[in-house]
């Protein structure tokens, strides 16, 4: 089956890091590895920071005029794609073109990790999330990683829309396996882009909840890079001189190495969409503790592959902490559990089989 594939967030391919980009990039390996021929879409992102309706205007002429360019391309070629695929549509960044194209050529639209919000259809973003949802309508299938995306997008389901659960996932195949721990003081890591917002704030309560734990032995890597930078070094400051490395942003083989051989992530993660990190992390054997905070919960076993704490309380993430760093044989536990959770529920062979089961559901081969 030829498809076609569409990020109107993000493009995939750009070169910048990004936990969207990567999951892009994994959903093209799995339809390729699925025997289908997948044709990216160029020049359609939609990402918008700020609402700006003449802006939007443009975007939507834009689209229209992309939309007649892929179908005379098609149309020359002598043959078009089977199924559209639109991975990462919310109202930021709406998908214009995929519901024209399959419309006009009767095929298919799939969309994975669509997302709803309720608290912006009103106000400057409105025509944006009308926009969103009526896509979400024209949808054969939803691939949904969470819950919470699943509720919000269900009332705008269409009559024939069928939805699909599929959990984060991650190609960890030909990473450092998981290295034994033996470090004294107990290595802690946490990865996280150094933007504004929660990113930022993430970084600033993981400090809080470290500066509680003064009287326990640790050493912290961050890596991550931003315009936030300066201002997340001044909140680690404090900390005694060796305790906390900046490794700045550095290729995902230096990361790999560094969580094969330490103890904790302690990445904070406040209202992640979901956070590729943490199953990264778990794939080296990593346990995890986090807020309990937007898709985090969809990454982990919960008490078994990794420890939550309710949403901005800092003490209750230093106190959780704490009971880790002083129980290695707990550690060590739910280092082999975290492992093993990634390898055989989360690897890119089990959401093949999810995949392969939607592709499916949407073309009529499955009931």
């Amino acid at each position: 089956m030829r498809i076609a594939f569409h990020t109107p967030l993000n493009a995939f391919d750009d070169g910048r890091i990004s936990g969207d980009r990567r999951m892009a990039r994994q959903f093209i390996a799995i339809m390729e590895g699925l025997g289908h021929e997948v044709e990216a879409i160029r020049d359609g992102r939609t990402y918008m920071l700020e609402p700006d309706a003449e802006a939007f205007a443009a975007n939507r002429v834009t689209a229209e005029a992309r939309v007649e360019a892929l179908l005379a391309g098609w149309r020359d070629r002598g043959s078009g794609p089977d199924l559209w695929f639109t991975y990462h549509s919310y109202y930021k960044a709406p998908d214009l073109l995929g519901p024209a194209v399959a419309a006009r050529l009767d095929i298919p639209y799939v969309v994975a990790e669509a997302s709803d919000s309720e608290r912006r259809a009103q106000g400057g973003w409105a025509e944006q999330v009308a926009c969103a949802r009526a896509s979400f309508a024209r949808a054969a299938v939803h691939f949904c990683f969470t819950d919470r995306d699943r509720q919000g997008i269900e009332p705008w389901r269409g009559p024939a829309t069928r939805f699909v659960d599929l959990p984060p996932f991650i190609d960890a195949a030909g990473g450092p396996l998981p290295g034994e721990r033996r470090n004294d003081p107990p290595h802690l890591v946490a990865i996280g882009m150094m933007r504004p917002g929660n990113k930022h704030e993430s970084y600033l309560a993981l400090a809080r909840a470290l500066a509680l734990l003064g009287d326990r032995p640790w050493r912290l890597s961050l890596f991550g890079d931003g315009a936030m930078r300066a201002d997340i070094e001044a909140a680690y400051a404090g900390f005694s001189p060796g305790r906390v490395t900046f490794h700045g942003a550095v290729d995902r083989g230096h990361v790999a190495a560094v969580l094969a051989q330490a103890d904790l992530f302690v990445w904070p993660g406040l209202r992640e969409a979901y956070g590729l990190v943490f199953l990264e992390a778990q794939a080296a054997g990593l346990p995890v503790v986090a807020f309990d905070s937007g898709g985090v919960p969809a990454t982990l076993k919960r008490e078994v592959t990794g420890l939550l704490v309710p949403e901005g309380d800092v003490a209750a993430f230093a106190r959780t902490l704490a009971g880790l760093l002083d129980d290695p044989a707990r550690r060590r536990a739910t280092s082999v559990a975290a492992a093993r959770f990634v390898a055989q529920e989360r690897g890119m062979d089990r959401a093949s089989e999810i995949v392969a089961h939607g592709l499916a559901l949407a073309t009529g081969a499955a009931p």
